[in-house]
């Protein structure tokens, strides 16, 4: 099957400008990045918009491309070329977070930008929970994480002073190097040293304050800020706040994931929110004017005369914003008739006149 027109994934004309392209790609990852979007073709989506992305957003590949299509962009670069030098994080820094794209880019499309290192830190999983405000405007907040640093005893080294010894299997260069020979080819590969992981030494005497680890676990505050339109499960990544690295390896990252709490009034339909007003039987039948809550504070809602039960009126610009910014969704009244259970005999006499009256 023919790959699709670069142009027509991200939705603009082939003469659209690097800022309509950069803007037509952001609101099509928010859409299906896999974090946000569980639905199984997803995955594939994000991947064809990231890649027309990348070509479209380079000149020197975009010429490539208007000059010989696919053709020309498989001929000139392999795959993982096709995203070098691509800054997808760029896109997003304005929100606070990346989602979690270089990691979402190593394990689609790989290559030596997106790995990581072999003393790299862990990662940190915090669950946040929010409301439906918070949703509708952002929030910024603070939480307390539980993370590991680097111990003062020993300064990270895990060891008691000179409880550190040469480590036998690497010789303390931290690395092992393996040599294969085929014909007149030598090849040599190079690896860190399992047994001290890269670092040259071993652990004699461990330090008595952090047990050997090299870290101490501590709660620090990290302020977070959440965007309008987050989608519950939605994951946000805090690059650099998870736990540090090994042997000057690079720190994991923070990843919060975003739980919306129900809300006791309205319930979430995409942007939509749904709430349920009840008014009485006369004033279904005279209309009448209600006040209604939303999001942003209370509004009027007028209810024309002879309203049917399950009537669902529509408040425009009421409900959720798009995590893009791009759309605004509405808050849907629906309208319940309360009927009275017990009447008096002459509010029963009333009803009967009136009965009659509508020959019903």
């Amino acid at each position: 099957m023919p790959k699709k027109d670069y142009y027509e994934i991200l939705g603009v004309p082939r003469n659209a400008t690097k800022e309509e392209i950069k803007k037509a790609y952001r609101r099509l990852a928010l859409k299906y990045h896999p974090d946000i979007n569980k639905s199984p073709e997803a995955e594939e989506k994000f991947k064809e918009i990231s890649e027309a992305y990348a070509v479209l957003s380079d000149d020197e590949k975009r010429r490539q491309y208007d000059l010989y299509g696919h053709e020309g962009i498989g001929a000139k670069y392999s795959y993982e070329d096709i995203f070098k030098g691509v800054d997808f994080e760029d896109i997003f820094k304005d929100l606070g977070f990346d989602f979690g794209f270089s990691k979402i880019f190593e394990e689609f499309f790989g290559g030596e930008r997106f790995k990581e290192t072999y003393n790299r830190g862990s990662d940190i999983i915090y669950d946040l929970e929010i409301g439906l405000e918070d949703v509708a405007k952002g929030v910024k907040t603070q939480i307390e994480v539980p993370k590991k640093e680097v111990c003062s005893a020993c300064r990270g080294s895990g060891a008691e002073p000179g409880g550190l010894v040469t480590c036998p299997k690497c010789n303390g260069t931290g690395q092992i190097q393996y040599t294969k020979v085929s014909g007149y080819t030598r090849y040599v590969r190079i690896e860190p040293c399992n047994a001290c992981r890269g670092r040259g030494s071993t652990i004699k005497i461990p330090c008595k304050e952090c047990h050997g680890t090299g870290l101490i676990e501590r709660k620090r505050i990290i302020t977070i800020k959440v965007p309008k339109g987050v989608e519950d499960g939605v994951r946000l990544r805090i690059k650099g706040e998870g736990n540090p690295g090994v042997n000057g390896g690079e720190p994991g990252d923070l990843y919060v994931v975003i739980h919306v709490k129900p809300h006791k009034l309205f319930k979430r339909r995409g942007l939509d929110i749904l709430y349920e007003a009840s008014i009485t039987f006369p004033q279904a039948v005279l209309g009448t004017e209600i006040t209604v809550p939303t999001l942003y504070g209370e509004t009027k809602l007028k209810i024309p005369e002879g309203t049917q039960p399950g009537t669902i009126f529509r408040l425009k610009g009421k409900g959720l914003p798009s995590m893009d910014g791009y759309e605004q969704g509405d808050e849907l009244v629906k309208i319940n008739v309360k009927i009275p259970k017990h009447l008096t005999w002459r509010q029963k006499q009333l009803i009967l006149e009136l009965a009659k009256e509508l020959n019903a």
